[in-house]
Parts: C-alpha cells; structure tokens; sequence
C-alpha cells in the first residue's frame, strides 16, 4: 500500500510539479524511510519548494537522528536564512545545544553566540516567546566563579530580559513577570526604577501584540509557495499578507527606525516563505529597500527575485531601471542584453527598449547602430521601425531619418494596417497631407478588403479633417463601394444617410446633434441594414452599443446584434404562498355573519359536526354544485375554470325573484377573508371533509352588509347570473384572478350568491 501511494505520489508530481497533495504523499513515505533512500526524495521535494520549512525540517531531523552532524550543518546553512520559521529555528538551536553540550566553557559560549544569531533573525517573530525564555533560562545557568563575572551574567540577562518584554509575542506577560521577580531578586532599590521605565514599553508592546496577532491569525502558516493560480484562498492569503505588511512598516510601536526596519525585513522575508512566485511581493521588497536608503540591499533582493522567478520580464525592466537609475549603466546593460537574448515572443519590445536605454546613456549613433543590426533579424516586427522612427522624429529632432525609416519599414509591413495607420499620423504630423493621400492610396490598392476596413476609416477621417467638401464626399463613397462588397447586401451600404452627416460634422465630444436624435439615427440605421432578416423585437430596446466613438472623435458604427435568448429563470416550483396566520401563528375564529349564510361556518377547522351543521343550511342546488366540483392542484384554483364548470352546471335552480328564506340563529359573522382560509375544505354532501394539498388564498376585502340578528334570506338564482354578477363585483372591487378563484375554491358559488344578496 505505502508503494503504491509513493508511486502514485511520484506519477501526480511528474505531471504537476507544484501538485500540493502529491508532494505531501511524498514527504509522509520519505519519513518512513532510511536517510540514504528518503534524501532523493527531500532534494526533489525542495527544489519545487524551496522556502518549505516543514520539508527543511523533516530532512534535518532524518540526519540528526543518523547522527550526520557534518551532513546536518549543511543543510541547515542552506536553509535557516531563507526560511524565518520558528520551529526549523528551533530544530537549529537544539542541534547546537547537543553539539557542544560536553565542550565546556568554549561549548557554552558557541552556544550563547548561537542563541543571537537565532534572535537576530527570527526575535521578532510572534511566536518567539519561547526562544527568549529558553535564551533567558540559559544565561542563567551559566556559573560564575567571580563576582565580576556574576555581575557581566546579571547584565547579559537583564538585557535580553529588556529586548522581550518590548517584543509583541505570545508571551509577553508571561515575560514581563519574569522580569519583575528578576529586578526584585537583585535589589528591590534598582528594581523600582528599571520598572518604571519599562512598564510603558511593556504596555505598548502588549498593546501592539493584540493588534499584530489580528493580522497573524488570519494567514494559514501550512501554505505551500506555489505559482498563483488566482484561487480564492490565494488572493485572500496574498492580500493578509499585504496588510500584514503594511501594519509593520506603519511602526505601530513607534520604536527607533532600524528596530522597525528589522521587523519589516523580517515580515517581508516570511512573506516569500509562502508568495515566493509573486513577483509583485518581490518588487515591493526590493522597493521599499531603496526607499529606506539601502541600494544595495534592494540589488541584492532584485537578484534573489530573478533567480525565483528567471523569466519575470517585469522583475528584469525593474531591476535595470534602479541600476540605471543610481548611475550603473554597465549592470543595466547586461540586464537588457540577457531580455535580448533569452526571450525570443518578445524580442521587438526587447529591442525596442534597448534601442531607448542605448539613446539615454550613450547617444544617438549607439542607437541608430543598434537600430541597423536588429531589423535585420528575421523575428522582427513593424514596431520596432516605428519606435526607431519616433525616436528619432521626437528625440533627434530628425525627421527625415525617421521619414527613411518609415519608407524602409513600409517594403516590408505594407500588409500591416496598424503601420499604414502609424506612418500617416507621422506624416499628419509633418502637414504632409499630398503624402498622407498618396499613403492611403498605396495602401488600399494592395490591402485585401478585409484587412482595410480601418484604413478606409482613418482616410475618410482624414479628408473630413484636413479635405475640402468634394474630396471628403467621394472618399466617403469609394469607402462605402469598397466595404459593400463584403457585406451580403450591399445595395444599402451605398445609400446616403442622414448618419453619415453625423459622422462628418461631429468633433471630439461635440455632436450635431441631441443624444435622442443620435441614438434614433443609429437605430435606424441598425434596422436598414437588417430589414431583410427577422429581428426581434428585444433587441430593438436592449441593444447596445449601436454607436462608438471613432479614434478622431467621429461616430461609427458597431455591430448590433439581438440579445442572447439564453434566459434564466427562477424556479418557482417550490414557491410557498406567505401566509400571515401561519407566520405569526394566529388562529383566526371561523364565525357567521349575520349578513352572510351560515353555510361558511367554521371553514378550515376540519371538525365534522360543523361541516354537517353547514350542509343542513346550505341550497340542494349549492351541495349538488360543490359534489361536482374537480381536485385542486395548487394554492388557488383557475378562475376561468370554475366560471366554465359555473356556466355548464345543470343543478336545479330556484325561481327567479320568488326567494326562500331560511331562520338561522344569530351569531357573529366572519370576515370575508375567512372564506377562503389557508386550510381549505372540499365539502361532500355525505358531510366528509377533504383537504386538497395546502396553499394560501389571497385575501379579499370585508364587504359591507347590513346585520340582520334574527334571520337571514338566501336567495336561489340562476347559477349564470351568479356568474354574470360575481365578474360584475369582481371588476368593481379590483380583486385579481386569483384572489376570485380563492373564494370561489373555499365558498364556491355560494361566495357569488352572497355578493347578489349584499346588492
């Protein structure tokens, strides 16, 4: 099983080095393994991940435990200064601590000294408090045969203690304390001052610790430094990494500067433990180096960065730019001569700025040769001969070598329409507008159509600016002949349009016309040249950029298409009506009204002795009508469906205007909105009760009716009339479809009978 997840392991990471999951696979089976077999595997590992302190960590500690001490002080000076993490720190000094455990004096000291250098370099880290302690308990340990040697230990000791305690680590209390009981077990007297001078340092230092450890915590310390990808969790890293940052070089202690600038350094330096492919992370180091004054230091880090990162053309520009910038014009060459030489996709924009450093730091004749060898290669570009050409026009104040360059370059690019652009805005800028026209003329003669849409443009451009009124008309029109024929019907392209007077009298952001009119025209003008398709009539309202505005400030057209029919839409499948009873749990009493029948008598409470006293009071007529009445699907039924079953039904009708009447005790009346509750009722005529699937009527208005507390008349009408005069309430009260059908679901026709009483 171990071999097969090793192989597998191996498999992932030959495929994808900086596979997160296949280098773990490989450092859990390399700990298993004896030092000779697991070292392969450590280097691999390390190559990949260089500032990797938990592999670091793992590889030294197989060593320790062979007992390789020469093997072991290799690795460890290869790593420990690129690697600030405190737990491969602490690996060192137990190494070092077991070296020279049984060499006496001479051990001792090689031992104190190891403790600086360790604090020297990770002493501000946050989780440093042990080390200190450590450090502290060492020191007193040491004997003293002598009083001045006791006396040269106390200080030692004290002064460690005075660096801790103004440290923001986990254990700055903790040391604080310690040092009280340290001043007061040497002499109560000294103690008294040295406290009060460092309990305000202390203070701060605390103070500062909690806000630090808010950055702190919010970094993943098991991170691999990996090539960003874009991830989510990259950019959030990436970014409490940055704000980390800017919280040290804020110098919230407000210490002396070089204190605050070991802190920056040693955050920065932890940072590329885990950003180590970022090279914007390098270059604010290498920055924020130069700023504070060390020049050199930013070198060194620019050197570093290029050896993470070989191909970061960005790192290289920005590493020539600081040489250049402090008067080493040799080491910047060399930088610009290796982008020369090793990148080849961007060899133009190479030579391009070799060609501007060589006309900075040595002159016009350096670039002007260098110029002349490069465009004989066979990789090179139009580019290049315009930016020889605009620096000899704009930097040499020469504009008819930049006139030969232009000349040279057009044997070449003529297929080029952006050199064809380029070299006309050269001569424009000459007010040599006999060759401007003979440029586009050449131009246009060896252009495929497809490939001259944009020369047409800028020529037509051209004569509108700086042409008379017939040169810009006919430039128009040869323009509108040569585009047609690539359009599938080009009858319409040859037509003058009111569009085209927009295009030739409009100025930077000045047009000849309101928006409104602007937006009509282009309308208008989308709607011509599609008027032989089918169009919908989406896209005439949500089209969009039907008008641009051109490279001199005149309009043109873009292509405006319908919009995407691709639509998304919400599931309302598991839609829920929102009910107010249900929400806030209140049980609405089902009464009578003394101005309606009795027959809605506690509707939804599913009792079956009230249904019965229902059916005693409701029309034969009614009950025939609810036992036809279809399943409802839903929270509310069709509307139009119930007024069709209305309008079919055969149950036996009353006499027109000879009613019945009925004695029903008085009682209070429910609202109207009780007639179609939330927990609707089927009624049968045996007196059973069916619930349809749940679902929340809408709500309808409380009629006004006059109470009548002895007795109420029900009339028996026509069931088409009920319906004629239920649509009649229904359009004079406003109640929606569903709302209708939401009484009708609860009382059915009964609901329509007593809107014909009420009347």
């Amino acid at each position: 099983m171990a071999e097969e997840s090793k192989q597998k392991g191996a498999d992932v990471a030959t495929t994808d080095i900086y596979n997160v999951e296949a280098a773990e696979i490989l450092a859990n089976e390399a700990q298993h393994l004896p030092i000779l077999e697991a070292a392969p595997i450590y280097e691999k590992l390390l190559s990949t991940f260089p500032t990797a302190a938990k592999y670091w960590k793992q590889y030294v500690e197989a060593y320790m435990n062979a007992n390789n001490d020469e093997a072991t002080k290799q690795i460890f000076s290869r790593c420990l200064l690129n690697c600030l993490h405190i737990s491969l720190w602490l690996c060192y000094i137990h190494f070092i601590k077991k070296v020279n455990e049984k060499k006496g004096a001479e051990g001792l000291e090689e031992t104190r000294k190891a403790f600086d250098f360790m604090l020297s370099y990770v002493g501000s880290d946050i989780a440093s408090g042990p080390v200190w302690m450590d450090y502290i308990t060492f020191l007193k340990s040491m004997l003293a045969t002598t009083a001045q040697e006791e006396s040269h230990r106390m200080t030692s000791v004290r002064k460690v203690y005075q660096k801790a305690i103004v440290t923001p680590t986990h254990h700055v209390e903790q040391l604080w304390k310690d040092y009280e009981n340290f001043e007061n077990s040497v002499s109560r007297a000294l103690a008294k001052g040295l406290l009060s001078e460092y309990h305000p340092k202390f203070n701060s230092a605390r103070a500062v610790y909690k806000e630090r450890k808010k950055y702190m915590d919010e970094i993943d310390w098991n991170m691999l430094a990996v090539p960003p990808s874009g991830t989510c969790k990259e950019e959030q890293q990436c970014m409490a990494w940055k704000r980390l940052l800017a919280f040290e070089e804020g110098n919230p202690q407000r210490i002396d500067a070089s204190s605050a600038n070991r802190r920056v350094i040693f955050t920065f330096e932890q940072s590329l433990m885990y950003l180590y492919h970022y090279p914007d992370i390098w270059y604010d180091y290498a920055t924020w180096h130069a700023k504070s004054g060390s020049v050199d230091s930013a070198v060194k880090v620019f050197q570093r960065a290029l050896k993470a990162l070989p191909d970061s053309e960005l790192l290289k520009y920005a590493y020539a730019e600081l040489e250049e910038s402090q008067g080493a014009i040799q080491p910047a060459k060399k930088i610009y001569e290796s982008l020369v030489a090793n990148d080849a996709s961007t060899m133009s924009l190479a030579h391009i700025q070799f060609i501007r450093f060589l006309r900075r730091t040595e002159g016009i004749e350096a670039a002007r040769k260098y110029f002349l060898d490069a465009q004989k290669s066979p990789t090179c570009t139009y580019h290049l001969f315009v930016a020889y050409a605009m620096v000899a026009f704009c930097l040499d104040k020469d504009s008819k070598v930049a006139h030969s360059v232009f000349e040279a370059g057009l044997k070449r690019f003529m297929h080029e329409p952006r050199y064809i652009l380029e070299y006309a805005d050269f001569l424009c800028r000459l007010n040599d507008d006999r060759n401007v026209r003979a440029l586009f003329e050449r131009a246009l003669s060896s252009l495929p159509p497809e490939n001259s849409v944009e020369v047409w443009k800028r020529f037509s451009q051209f004569e509108q600016t700086y042409g008379d009124l017939a040169s810009m008309l006919k430039v128009e029109q040869r323009k509108k002949e040569a585009l047609s024929r690539m359009a599938e019907d080009g009858s319409s392209e040859l037509e003058s349009t009111l569009y085209d007077v927009v295009s030739r009298y409009s100025f930077m952001d000045l047009w000849p016309c309101s928006s409104k009119d602007l937006d009509h025209l282009a309308r208008q003008e989308w709607l011509a040249k599609n008027i032989n398709k089918k169009v919908d009539k989406s896209s005439l309202t949500n089209g969009a950029n039907i008008v641009e505005k051109g490279s001199f400030g005149l309009i043109t057209n873009s292509k405006v298409g319908p919009p995407s029919t691709k639509l998304v839409y919400p599931d309302i499948s598991q839609m829920v009506i929102y009910d107010p009873r249900q929400a806030q749990g209140l049980e609405i009493p089902a009464v009578l009204s003394s101005t309606t029948t009795s027959s809605v008598a506690l509707v939804g409470s599913g009792n079956t002795t009230a249904v019965e006293e229902i059916l005693k009071v409701v029309s034969p007529a009614l009950v025939a009508f609810i036992a036809h009445l279809p399943a409802i699907e839903g929270p509310s039924p069709d509307v139009d469906m119930v007024l069709s079953i209305l309008l079919q039904s055969t149950a036996p009708t009353g006499q027109l205007g000879k009613p019945t009447t009925q004695q029903i005790p008085a009682g209070p009346a429910p609202s109207t909105s009780d007639l179609s509750g939330s927990s609707r009722t089927r009624l049968n005529p045996n007196g059973s009760s069916r619930l349809p699937r749940e679902g929340h009527s809408g709500k309808r208005k409380d009629l006004d009716r006059k109470e009548d507390d002895e007795s109420i008349t029900v009339q028996s009408r026509p069931l088409p009339r009920d319906v004629f005069r239920l649509r009649q309430l229904r359009r004079s009260r406003g109640v929606s479809s569903s709302q209708t059908g939401s009484v009708v679901s609860g009382g059915s026709a009964f609901s329509g009978e007593q809107s014909v009483s009420a009347d």
